[in-house]
């Protein structure tokens, strides 16, 4: 780690590669001899349609995205996809399944009941969010246009271990906290997307990966900006699309390609969260929020029986240089995000952190 920076275990905007940031940083003035930054390019410039290819196809060759799927490059944030989704795709049967198991799914789940039926597949909210339902819980509509769900809950910390099956009705899946984290078989999704501020760049961009043949059904009040035919007809670029954070993703998906791409992003996953789990199982003070079976690898929630001492853990490891622990507002107590650019060294030393702090108090 560079002297200066600390261990930033924020849910988002969170850690990008040091070797992404290092690079963007020596470009910034000048890319590549065009004597422009990239934030002063036209998006329609020859150079920066070469970034904007080159991410595009970079993305499709490490998520082995398949023919007849399109990835979008979108403004939306993750919580603009909440309504998009229901917009354009709904209009098949009126009707929608929902899965609520966490604060994002339970957002998309009240934003899609203005355009249509909308049944709830699945909630966990009866053990506040702390477990995944499993298969044989799901109540799955026939009818349903789709099936949405959040694959990982960064607020409470759960995260789906399997791809639910739904039949012939289309997965949607909001993938904003856990992409690039493991292998993924898009082609059993009708939609992926991920606000791109956890594992992938800067805020300001969200990925969409669309099977093609989900899009042209919009209702017809769909705005003309979310619709997704609209998008897939100009490649993203109806109007300027997020150019920087479009860059800071092709860079982040050379350090994913240099470092062994998704197999060994699980690898460091299962890893970072197994070392930090079991420290946590092991102490005195501390207990995790989420059941074991459904916790996440993304976002490690958990807690001391006292906000007082909460409080004590949050600042000191502020202090010692491991920054933006403290919990949501929602939940309370503690959460360590450990995505893709989080060393395993800054988990290790967090763990000893937490032994010290235990012994101590």
């Amino acid at each position: 780690m560079n002297d200066q920076r600390v261990y930033n275990f924020s849910a988002g905007p969170s850690m990008l590669p040091l070797s992404a940031l290092e690079r963007a940083g020596a470009e910034i003035t000048n890319y590549r001899g065009s004597g422009m930054s990239v934030m002063e390019m036209s998006h329609r410039s020859k150079v920066f349609l070469q970034i904007f290819e080159e991410t595009q196809s970079k993305l499709r060759r490490i998520m082995g995205v398949p023919e007849g799927y399109q990835i979008l490059f979108l403004q939306t944030g993750a919580s603009g996809q909440f309504s998009m989704i229901p917009l354009n795709l709904i209009g098949k049967t009126g009707r929608a399944d929902y899965a609520v198991t966490g604060n994002f799914s339970n957002l998309a789940y009240q934003e899609a009941q203005k355009y249509g039926q909308i049944h709830l597949a699945a909630s966990s909210a009866d053990r506040d969010h702390s477990y995944i339902p499993r298969q044989d819980q799901l109540e799955l509509d026939p009818r349903a246009s789709y099936f949405y769900y959040c694959a990982n809950n960064t607020i409470y910390g759960t995260e789906w271990d399997y791809v639910p099956e739904t039949g012939d009705v289309p997965l949607v899946c909001d993938m904003s906290s856990n992409i690039l984290s493991a292998p993924v078989d898009v082609s059993r999704y009708g939609i992926l997307y991920a606000g791109a501020q956890k594992n992938m760049a800067p805020a300001g961009l969200t990925v969409v990966i669309i099977r093609k043949e989900l899009a042209g059904h919009e209702l017809p009040y769909t705005p003309l900006m979310m619709n997704y035919q609209t998008m897939i007809d100009k490649d993203s670029m109806y109007n300027t699309p997020p150019c920087w954070c479009i860059y800071m993703l092709g860079l982040t998906l050379d350090w994913v390609e240099e470092q062994g791409g998704i197999p060994e992003m699980a690898r460091r996953k299962q890893l970072r969260s197994s070392m930090l789990y079991d420290t946590l199982d092991s102490s005195r003070l501390f207990h995790c929020h989420a059941e074991k079976g459904s916790r996440s690898g993304m976002n490690v929630t958990f807690r001391t029986d006292s906000p007082e001492l909460d409080a004590k853990f949050a600042q000191e490891a502020t202090d010692a240089g491991f920054v933006n622990l403290k919990g949501h507002r929602k939940v309370g107590g503690m959460r360590a995000s450990i995505y893709n650019a989080m060393p395993v060294e800054g988990v290790e030393k967090l763990c000893d952190f937490i032994k010290k702090f235990d012994r101590n108090n």
